[in-house]
């Protein structure tokens, strides 16, 4: 068992999660302004600076606009908020949201060939062995999870290589929105487990620096996983 040690959130903290909250599910709605520090603190039981802490970092996500000498007032996060809030918004309400599972699956499968173009291009064959060590371990896996784990480390490689400050933002964000739907998702993708080949094709594009075939084995990995995701997630949502 892996025991990880136990972590106290602050009353910031919770105050800055339970507006987002809010926000994200519309209690709060766009250019409505929020409660005043004061008011805030009152409803929610806390100190007023564990409520300007928490402001503070709502303004910095753009959630929110504050106008100075003036109210706090609420913005569209569709057209203001980053990649930060996208494991926010996959989960909600302990429930994952399979509109935006769809689009988290999508962008994956976009994205993913042109990070191997260019990790082809400027990773080299150094790249390529670290690729050749995560598959052949992968190789030997017969659990779902772990295999998904070692799947998304693979990528991680390959954006390294890439060598691009936005695509590892990027898959960052993608990553942290992924993970925790792993245990889940591991099930759906069992069929995964063991099917290594795709994988060792890619590490080839990338140790010959050829870059259409990168991008092209890239899809080959990816598609059917996108695939499978996207037919589960339909059938989530003919349920729902």
């Amino acid at each position: 068992m892996a025991l990880r040690p136990v972590t106290r959130r602050s009353v910031s903290d919770q105050v800055f999660d339970q507006l987002v909250d809010d926000v994200v599910d519309g209690e709060l709605g766009v250019g409505e302004p929020l409660p005043s520090e004061r008011r805030l603190a009152e409803v929610l039981g806390v100190s007023r600076p564990a409520v300007r802490e928490a402001l503070g970092r709502i303004a910095q996500t753009g959630l929110v606009e504050v106008r100075q000498g003036g109210a706090t007032l609420v913005r569209d996060f569709r057209r203001a908020a980053g990649l930060d809030l996208l494991p926010r918004l996959l989960v909600r309400s302990g429930r994952l949201d399979t509109a935006i599972g769809r689009s988290v699956i999508e962008a994956r499968a976009e994205i993913g060939p042109g990070i191997a173009a260019l990790a082809a291009g400027r990773g080299g064959p150094a790249l390529a062995t670290g690729l050749d060590a995560v598959v052949d371990e992968m190789a030997t896996v017969t659990d779902a999870v772990r295999w998904q784990v070692l799947a998304l480390d693979y990528w991680d490689l390959l954006v390294d290589g890439a060598d691009s400050m936005v695509f590892r933002l990027m898959f960052n964000s993608l990553r942290a929105a992924y993970e925790p739907a792993l245990p889940a998702l591991a099930t759906i993708l069992a069929d995964e487990v063991g099917q290594a080949e795709p994988y060792r094709l890619l590490a080839a594009a990338i140790r010959a620096g050829d870059a259409p075939t990168a991008r092209a084995a890239a899809a080959r990995v990816l598609t059917p996983t996108a695939d499978t995701l996207l037919g589960a997630l339909a059938a989530m949502g003919d349920d729902a």
